[in-house]
């Protein structure tokens, strides 16, 4: 079962189309990384899927609802209650602790559970350091809050754009475990990477240039296909 369809996608500002013709689906469960050097549209991609942009042309499915076919309302329940956002720049409120950043998604989905995001914080390795603010913490461990965050409300599917891309080596690597746990765990993800070893941890790895999907390589274990 697909999550997200792409049906001929195009976006434009003025004469330039950051995408053009993009077409592609994402099954249940399927850990997808998308890939291509600055500029080729990787995050306007992102911001597309995520409800926080429409397309200028084609069409988006997200769990069966054509999006340019819904009002303001019903694409922000779509962002509030089917998509979980880990950003490379953390957005954190500054003056909230760990725990009430991740009930902050809480508050704007249903109500807050301090347990409940206490758990999520546990899950990423930092149930110590939920009373801690974000000028506290470390930059990895302030992108787990972020994911923490972004699970409180069970989303159906994962966004993440760059999410390793500010953390050191040690840090990145925490991070991407998280990841590919969970995966293993039956969440669906799209990673959008610059890192080549991260993006061939996901099953299928979508290339992008100038807009349009040029490549996709599809990963079983240590076997790879390459699609042009």
């Amino acid at each position: 079962m697909a999550v997200v369809k792409l049906k001929n996608v195009y976006k434009q500002y003025g004469q330039i189309y950051a995408l053009h013709d993009v077409s592609f689906e994402v099954k249940k469960g399927e850990f997808i990384s998308i890939m291509g050097p600055s500029g080729s549209g990787k995050t306007t991609l992102l911001n597309l899927i995520s409800c926080l942009d429409q397309p200028s042309k084609g069409q988006i499915i997200i769990n069966g609802k054509k999006i340019g076919e819904l009002s303001q309302k019903e694409l922000t329940l779509i962002r509030r209650e089917e998509v979980g956002l880990v950003f490379q720049q953390f957005h954190l409120i500054p003056y909230l602790t760990a725990v009430e950043n991740v009930m902050l998604a809480q508050y704007y989905h249903s109500m807050p559970d301090k347990q409940e995001a206490l758990e999520a914080l546990a899950r990423v390795g930092l149930a110590e350091r939920a009373d801690h603010f974000p000028s506290q913490l470390s930059g990895g461990e302030q992108q787990r809050v972020c994911i923490a965050r972004a699970l409180i409300n069970a989303p159906a599917i994962i966004l993440a754009d760059e999410p390793t891309g500010n953390l050191d080596e040690e840090n990145e690597h925490r991070v991407v475990e998280i990841f590919q746990q969970l995966h293993q765990e039956g969440h669906t993800i799209i990673l959008v990477t610059h890192d080549p070893e991260i993006g061939r941890l996901a099953q299928r790895q979508i290339n992008l240039e100038h807009g349009k999907i040029v490549r996709t390589n599809v990963y079983h274990s240590d076997l790879q296909r390459e699609h042009s």
